[in-house]
């Protein structure tokens, strides 16, 4: 199992990069991403299947919170999803593959490979053979995740050197209200840790106190966190997270 990259543990990762959309840089677009690089930080990132298979860089499952249009990014090719301007900029959706050349191993880059199953199950498998091609050969600190176990399984499979871990939860009815009760359950104990070959999690920062992750700790798991939106809530995060996600403000970078 490949651990990450230790500048994952000492670089805050910018969570959708270093996104500002009053000063226009939305989230997941290229000038967050070169915004963080000039600042030092790391970057998250989220990556959606455009219909030809192409891994882009976007968030949501449907264009119109992010972008000047609307409907289910699933249903546009990659061409055209390039020429949909992000809100508050003059920029298309970016491809992985252009982010990944943008980068180019400057920072550590942290890839969220968002569920295309929609309630966490195994109907995955075109994104993450996405991912995997576009990541081959890629020099620098990088790492996938994903809430959905399979997603995880499936880059075992496909990139299989590529540090991997699980995005994590408390998993409460209110913030998952379409997923069954069982699978909230299942998966609020992270049993596919082992089995997927995860060498971290990132768990979400309210719940970071749950045995789960203190026993995950102790068994040597790197323990990042999601979304720390302040610096209160950083020295708290800190006191478990060996390293945090941060958004809405400037996290303190390393002094050495």
């Amino acid at each position: 199992m490949n651990r990450l990259d230790p500048s994952f543990l000492r670089q805050p990762l910018a969570h959708r990069a270093l996104h500002d959309v009053k000063d226009a840089r939305p989230e997941n677009s290229r000038a967050a991403i070169k915004a963080a690089i000039e600042a030092g930080y790391g970057i998250e990132i989220d990556v959606q299947l455009s219909s030809d298979g192409a891994a882009m860089v976007f968030h949501d499952y449907d264009l119109k919170r992010l972008a000047k249009d609307s409907g289910p990014i699933q249903q546009r090719s990659g061409v055209d999803l390039g020429r949909v301007i992000l809100r508050g900029s003059d920029e298309g959706i970016p491809t992985l593959a252009e982010v990944l050349a943008l980068v180019a191993g400057g920072v550590p880059l942290m890839i969220e490979i968002k569920d295309q199953d929609g309630i966490m199950g195994a109907n995955v498998g075109r994104l993450e053979q996405a991912v995997a091609r576009d990541i081959e050969g890629y020099q620098g600190p990088l790492g996938v995740m994903s809430f959905n176990p399979h997603s995880v399984q499936q880059m075992a499979i496909h990139a299989p050197l590529v540090p991997r871990g699980i995005v994590t939860s408390a998993y409460t009815a209110e913030d998952w209200p379409l997923l069954p009760k069982g699978t909230r359950n299942r998966l609020r104990e992270i049993p596919d840790f082992d089995s997927v070959g995860a060498c971290f999690i990132s768990h979400e920062i309210e719940d970071l106190g749950a045995p789960r992750v203190a026993d995950l700790k102790a068994r040597g798991a790197d323990v990042l966190c999601w979304t720390v939106k302040s610096e209160v809530q950083e020295i708290r995060a800190r006191k478990v997270a060996d390293n945090i996600t941060f958004e809405q403000y400037l996290a303190k970078l390393p002094t050495s």
